[in-house]
């Protein structure tokens, strides 16, 4: 049974930001990427669950219901969404948190495309099968290129894949692009070298125009020119690990302004890691990226309160949703979502936080992905249990 709203809301520590609803989602709250579109909230599973996607009808966010649940295929998680006019697409991976399964088991790997022209009844009509483990975070609004961190032949390491769906019942691969040195055979040149103890991956891309900005994990972000689909360009990279923490895992462009936010992922518990920071990046010059400043880092006893405390990820400013180049919206795992308004890029403020009480057996509450709606409503995802939250800040308004 779910928490009363007015009980969960009563146990949180929160500023300028209310709880509208909640849904554990039948017992299956391991969420992860989610979406919305028109009323309808999909949300993927990290894949503890037996679930890869939950859809819920949020027209009435104080009462949102569970409609569908899909499973997962075995020995594969499907823990990213992404939804452009009536299609819907899901990735498909080898699970990395679950050690306890032979690397012989066999898995999914690629990107399931299913119609959702039916909102609540998504009906698969193609797969882009990949070898190996699989596709891991994607961004695809468009409706025909889907630009993606997938594990490819012939290279050691994740890289950047970019799928052509313009015929989602037959995609196929547009473009790629690899970091220097993870391509087998090729030398890997010394401005490319990881520091020991580090890992040189792709994580997730967000194009701009005829420019993609790739997030690296320990490699910081690159700028591409992706003006020719076919081969992808290095312009310039910026990497701030070490003496930072690194796990560079989102790099979202402001253009208006010609920054981007680059967050770090908490990707340990009780801070047994680099410190991780949200930054601000000046491409004013793209061929010379430069940190301008990091938002606030939030104060308290977060080290000691058990699970993640850092940054995960922001929202993007997807087509459709909440656009603003002044507040952003982060979480933070078990500090849950923070606000900051970046207006003065040199001085970023929190104006707003909302941490609701760990859910039932679980040590901390570990927001994990959101979404901004047009209306102002943000929906967050617990990574393993506490299953979606719709919140609302209420703080200075700020465009």
């Amino acid at each position: 049974m779910q928490q009363g709203i007015q009980d969960i809301q009563a146990k949180s520590e929160s500023r300028n930001v209310r709880l509208v609803g909640h849904h554990d989602l039948n017992g299956h709250g391991d969420g992860m990427q989610l979406l919305k579109q028109g009323r309808y909230v999909y949300v993927a599973h990290l894949g503890t669950s037996p679930m890869a996607l939950t859809i819920v009808d949020a027209a009435d966010p104080e009462n949102p219901r569970v409609v569908r649940q899909m499973p997962h295929p075995s020995n594969t998680h499907a823990h990213k969404v992404q939804i452009a006019g009536d299609i819907l697409i899901q990735n498909q991976e080898r699970p990395y948190f679950d050690k306890s399964v032979a690397a012989s088991v066999p898995n999914e790997a690629g990107i399931r495309i299913y119609s959702i022209e039916k909102p609540d009844e998504p009906r698969e009509i193609g797969y882009l099968k990949l070898p190996g483990k699989g596709v891991h975070r994607m961004w695809f609004t468009d409706g025909k290129f889907a630009h993606v961190g997938a594990m490819l032949p012939g290279i050691k390491e994740r890289a950047y894949l970019i799928a052509d769906l313009s015929n989602p019942t037959q995609p196929r691969e547009a473009g790629r692009w690899w970091i220097p040195g993870t391509k087998e055979g090729e030398e890997t040149p010394a401005d490319w070298t990881p520091f020991p103890g580090e890992h040189f991956h792709v994580h997730g891309i967000v194009p701009e125009g005829n420019r993609a900005y790739v997030a690296m994990v320990d490699a910081g972000m690159a700028i591409l020119d992706i003006s020719d689909i076919a081969r992808p360009k290095t312009i310039s990279r910026i990497d701030w690990s070490p003496p930072f923490g690194g796990y560079a895992h989102t790099t979202m462009p402001l253009p208006g302004r010609k920054l981007v936010v680059a967050v770090d992922e908490s990707v340990k518990y009780d801070c047994q890691e680099g410190e991780k920071r949200v930054w601000l990046i000046d491409v004013r010059e793209e061929r010379n990226p430069v940190i301008v400043s990091t938002c606030p880092v939030p104060e308290g006893d977060f080290c000691k309160r058990g699970l993640r405390f850092g940054p995960h990820n922001v929202h993007e400013n997807r087509p459709g949703s909440f656009q603003s180049e002044n507040i952003i919206f982060v979480t933070y795992y078990n500090a849950g979502l923070r606000v900051f308004d970046i207006r003065n890029q040199y001085r970023p403020e929190e104006v707003g936080f909302f941490i609701p009480p760990a859910p039932e057996g679980q040590k901390a509450p570990m927001f994990n992905d959101l979404y901004v709606d047009s209306d102002g409503l943000i929906y967050v995802t617990d990574r393993i249990k506490g299953g979606l939250y719709i919140l609302e800040y209420t703080g200075p308004k700020i465009q």
